[in-house]
């Protein structure tokens, strides 16, 4: 035990020594890293007392020689010296090089002394800018540079601005008894002088704010203020002034973003072209600190203002902006130093400019922006130099009005799908529909942009962008013109269901080739035809003036359209006077939502957001544009020139007319105002004999011209009434069902057995007969008495297999009398008419008459007999004596001049309003 004692002991001994020698290896290298250390911080505080000293003044300061006597800082005099000399190498040349550096990046009069540009108009157009604006000049000590010591050196000392950085200027140091305003007051005019004299009229635009003055901000600029060139704020609205430059923000950042920029100045230099004017905001404080929701917003404002092209320059206002931001701080009224060239240089400020000279500058500048924009422009300035130039695969942008001699423009693609017009009558709207449709197809060719163009008024605004008489020229991009619809709303509703059916096959196409939007589908699918379609609707609110299916359908598909229809360029402008009363989409704002792009007229109202008044100020012959859903940053103030003048717009229809019209069908036009011809109608003129022929009544309200009609074949029922008392509409349908059925088949194959009842009827029936007897058709004209024994006589005839016949009855019902009466143990006449409506359609023929009344109607046909006309067209008769022959449905109608209910129980879902042809020898017969 006690020698394993021993040797533990001794173990322990052994590590305690070790650890010994360790611990003391550790602290001698503290001690030597310490003492190290201790010696480069000493050096480090020598080298800093001889650089602000100097090195050569440094050898006479008695404590700095002390310190340098010490053997452990020998090296850094001579590294110092080393230091220098390799300074003065790259330095030596400084002083040339930044004035090399300045006139290169301020040219002009950005960096040129006044004398050179001061009172001269600017030319930059402001797609390019300096990158540099003169503020003064600096000087440095020839020795500083390796040269000879005692001699100045004296270099331009200039700022970033326009689009680089903002600027923070501070006009005393801390504890100054007085703020140099007139200091201040000179560098600021200096600076925005130069500016605005570099670029031409109009490209910069001047916001001044002063929280201790509302006038006198300035004064040598006050010439411009005539001009949009300069603004003066209140100064206790500072509130106004950050909410106007946050909107330009938002304005400006949503359409650089979609054209796939970052800023307005990549944009620019991208495109060539200058959207949108700088903007340079002065704002003068006080020094103390602004309110805190005034800061807020004022950081906010800050910190997306540069991508927006806007320059803040802030005086005596305590904060950190967002973004770059350059610093001037005054030492006294003619020194400062500044950011870009440090706290240790003395920045000698430009003397102010004199007054005079500024002031004539800035009437000068003034005179030449007046000038420029000139009086009101014409048509012909919104029209580019050539036509058809334009892709509409992204997008439609064209000008409208102007702003200032400045072109305003409407965008319309996915962004802003769709436009919402409003004006009352009298405020330009219609001339304002011209001027967008001239400018948007002198850019497009037919095949970029196709128009539908529909006006619920009465009038006939588009109607000279179809055919007439008068001139055959004709819109080569229109597709549908529709005037005088008041009446017709099932027009508007045919319009709606067509742009969902192009919808659908549009969105079908995409499908197909998997993309999502039309600029896509256009690259995927480049043979195909795939227009922007653009659908007008003038006074739309029409559509929705009835309680009605019409209402209830046109409500589901615009709403549809809306929504769906900017991914497959499907385009809504909808245009009325008053945008309040449409009770179909109260609590239904899709379509409202959808409709980004707003117009408003001068005194409109509820077009724009509710807050934003901007249409009630503007004057006679302007507009508001505004893409940002009608709230007020997004306004845009517009004349808009003349284009409904005589021979205005006709004049670019000509031209267009010239360009495009052998390659492009004329389009449809659908005037409500006049019946359609039944010998013009294609419909008509096509006709052919057919086995199954079909009695043509009326046109269809419909886009494509499209005539409705009833096929007489064998089934039952296959007979057609026509209900009311309107006579020249009634003699219409049964003048256009027999001539068109007559055109069906072969001489000899058919007879038309024709009887009046109506005396005023007598001739249109007479000539009927006679152009039928012309045609080398049979044709017999049956005197009313003697009807009774001439239906008997066709009934009896029944199943012989003769001839086809129709059977042409004018005023059916006066016949009722004479029909009714019988001999005793035989049959009626009204009878023996009864068996032909049930019998003769599967033998060949086919009764088609007109009655005044439908108890009338009923009368004939006998209890359980309205299966035996299977067709009818109603003219003055109300809708609910119309269920027993709609299969038991609710008919809606209200009778119209000029218009009929039709309904055939074998192809109608339910009834539908169509036009009855016209015929100029009826017209005239009736006149």
């Amino acid at each position: 035990m006690g020698r394993k004692a021993s040797e533990q002991r001794a173990r322990v001994v052994t590590a305690l020594d070790q650890l010994r020698h360790q611990l003391g290896l550790a602290l001698g290298s503290a001690a030597n890293a310490r003492i190290a250390a201790e010696t480069e911080l000493a050096k480090l505080e020598l080298e800093q007392r001889i650089v602000r000293a100097g090195i050569d003044r440094s050898a006479g300061d008695p404590a700095i020689a002390e310190q340098a006597g010490d053997p452990a800082m020998s090296g850094v005099l001579s590294w110092l010296d080393t230091v220098r000399r390799q300074f003065y190498t790259e330095w030596g040349d400084g002083p040339n090089r930044l004035r090399e550096l300045v006139a290169a990046s301020a040219p002009g009069p950005a960096g040129r002394p006044p004398g050179d540009w001061l009172g001269r108009v600017g030319s930059y157009s402001g797609v390019t800018t300096p990158e540099l604006w003169r503020i003064g000049s600096a000087t440095v000590d020839g020795s500083s540079a390796g040269q000879t010591a005692g001699v100045e050196l004296t270099f331009d000392v200039a700022v970033p601005l326009l689009g680089e950085s903002h600027i923070s200027i501070t006009s005393a140091p801390p504890g100054a008894t007085t703020q140099p305003r007139a200091s201040v007051d000179a560098l600021v005019e200096n600076l925005l002088t130069r500016v605005l004299s570099t670029f031409e009229p109009g490209a910069v635009r001047v916001h001044l704010w002063d929280v201790g003055q509302l006038t006198a901000v300035l004064p040598n600029f006050y010439a411009l203020g005539r001009t949009s060139a300069l603004t003066v704020h209140d100064p206790t609205r500072l509130v106004d002034l950050l909410d106007e430059l946050a909107g330009h923000i938002r304005r400006i950042h949503a359409y650089t973003m979609q054209a796939g920029h970052t800023s307005l100045q990549s944009m620019r230099k991208a495109t060539g072209k200058r959207v949108e004017p700088w903007r340079i905001a002065v704002l003068y404080g006080n020094g103390e600190p602004l309110q805190p929701e005034q800061l807020r917003d004022l950081k906010r404002v800050a910190s997306g203002a540069l991508a927006a092209g806007i320059s803040l320059v802030l005086v005596d206002v305590p904060t950190a902006l967002g973004g770059s931001v350059e610093s001037i701080s005054l030492i006294d009224e003619r020194r400062a130093v500044c950011s870009m060239t440090g706290t240790d240089l003395v920045v000698q400020l430009d003397p102010p400019l004199p007054g005079g000279q500024v002031n004539r500058a800035a009437a000068r500048i003034a005179e030449a922006l007046i000038a420029k924009q000139g009086g009101p422009r014409s048509f012909a300035d919104l029209l580019p130099a050539e036509l058809g130039q334009e892709h509409s695969g992204r997008e439609l942008r064209a000008p409208v009005g102007f702003y200032e001699g400045e072109a305003v423009e409407v965008v319309i693609g996915d962004a802003s799908p769709h436009v919402l017009i409003g004006g009352p009558s009298g405020s330009g709207k219609t001339n304002f529909l011209y001027s967008m449709l001239g400018s948007l197809t002198a850019r497009y060719s037919p095949d970029e942009l196709a128009l539908y163009l529909l006006d619920f008024k009465e009038g006939v605004s588009f109607a000279g962008l179809a055919p007439g008489r008068k001139d055959a020229s004709w819109l080569p991009h229109a597709r549908l013109v529709g005037v005088n619809v008041n009446t017709d709303r099932e027009f508007g509703l045919a319009l709606l269901r067509f742009l969902a059916d192009e919808l659908r096959r549009r969105s079908a196409a995409a499908k197909d080739h998997e993309v999502t939007n039309l600029a896509e589908l256009r690259e995927q699918d480049p043979e195909g035809h795939w227009p922007r379609i653009v659908a007008v609707i003038d006074e739309f609110q029409y559509l929705f003036a009835g309680r009605d299916t019409v209402t209830a359908l046109a409500t589901s598909l615009l709403e549809d359209i809306a929504r769906r229809g900017r991914s497959q360029g499907i385009h809504l402008v909808l245009a009325s006077q008053d945008v309040a009363g449409i009770e179909a989409f109260w609590g239904k704002p899709a379509v409202f939502e959808q409709c980004t792009l707003r117009i408003a007229m001068p005194k409109a109202r509820r077009v724009l957001a509710e807050a934003n008044q901007a249409a009630v100020a503007a004057p006679r012959w302007h507009a508001v544009i505004n893409h940002d859903s009608g709230v007020a940053h997004g306004n845009q103030l517009a004349h808009i020139p003349d284009a409904s003048a005589k021979g205005v717009f006709p004049g670019l229809q000509q031209r267009l007319w010239e360009r495009y019209a052998s390659g492009h069908q004329q389009p449809r036009l659908f005037d409500g105002a006049h019946a359609p011809l039944l010998e013009e109608a294609t419909a008509f003129t096509s006709l052919v004999p057919v086995a199954r022929p079909r009695a043509l009544l009326g046109q269809s309200i419909d886009v494509a011209e499209v005539a409705q009609g009833v096929e007489l074949s064998g089934a039952p029922g296959r007979n057609v009434a026509v209900l009311g008392t309107a006579t020249k509409e009634a003699v219409s349908i049964l003048d256009s069902a027999t001539r068109s059925l007559a055109n069906q088949f072969r001489q000899g194959d058919v007879e038309f057995v024709l009887t009046c009842l109506v005396e005023s009827c007598e001739p249109a029936v007479n000539e009927l007969a006679d152009w039928l007897a012309t045609t080398g058709h049979k044709v017999e004209v049956v005197p009313g008495s003697d009807l009774p024994a001439r239906v008997s006589a066709l009934a009896g005839d029944l199943g012989s297999g003769a001839i086809r016949r129709m059977l042409v009855l004018y005023g059916a019902d006066a016949a009722l009398p004479a029909l009714e009466q019988k001999a005793p143990g035989q049959q009626s006449g009204l009878d023996h008419l009864r068996a032909l409506l049930k019998q003769g359609p599967s033998n060949g023929l086919h009764v088609i008459g007109w009655w005044r009344g439908t108890a009338r109607l009923k009368d004939t046909l006998g209890f359980g007999g309205t299966d035996d006309i299977g067709a009818w067209a109603a003219l003055d008769v109300q809708g609910n004596e119309l269920s027993p022959f709609s299969a038991g449905q609710v008919v809606h109608w209200s009778p119209r001049s000029g218009r009929a209910l039709f309904f055939d129980r074998s192809t109608h879902a339910s009834p539908e309003v169509i036009i009855p042809f016209h015929r100029p020898e009826a017209e005239e017969h009736d006149d």
